[in-house]
């Protein structure tokens, strides 16, 4: 069951990668015209959501594998709250990319909700490095 459960994780890690390129994918927005602003918006909510269900298989997957290990409890709950911190920006990311779309097809700017993504999804992809870190790194009962 560990074996199974460790390659879930793993294959739920590859899947939240996606907040690896997420601040270069939202720069490109402002560099697009109108309807490939929207566009690439659009796909970016879709994969958004897609990596959102990877993050509940981590937690899921991750809840086994900290109760077989001999993890401090200070590790834990770091880890517990960024993935949370994670789940709860990747969530909050959605409305400004939702926006994009809708301001480019009434034919304003979405300049100011473009900027907005692209500072949240830096502070994911941040979060994300602490975790791989945290997790290359475990810190272990004495």
């Amino acid at each position: 069951m560990f074996k199974i459960m460790l390659l879930l994780h793993v294959i739920g890690a590859a899947g939240m990668g996606f907040y690896l390129v997420l601040p270069t994918l939202v720069s490109r927005a402002s560099k697009l015209a109108g309807a490939g602003q929207a566009g690439l918006a659009e796909g970016l909510v879709s994969a958004n959501r897609i990596a959102q269900y990877f993050l509940v298989l981590q937690l899921l997957t991750g809840g086994y594998l900290m109760s077989q290990g001999e993890y401090a409890v200070i590790w834990m709950i770091i880890i517990t709250l960024l993935f949370l911190a994670i789940g709860a920006l990747g969530g909050i990311i959605t409305k400004p990319l939702k926006r994009i779309a809708i301001e480019i097809q009434s034919g304003s700017s979405a300049s100011a909700h473009i900027a907005k993504a692209r500072v949240l999804s830096i502070i994911v992809l941040v979060l994300y490095l602490v975790i791989i870190y945290f997790m290359k790194y475990p810190i272990l009962k004495d």
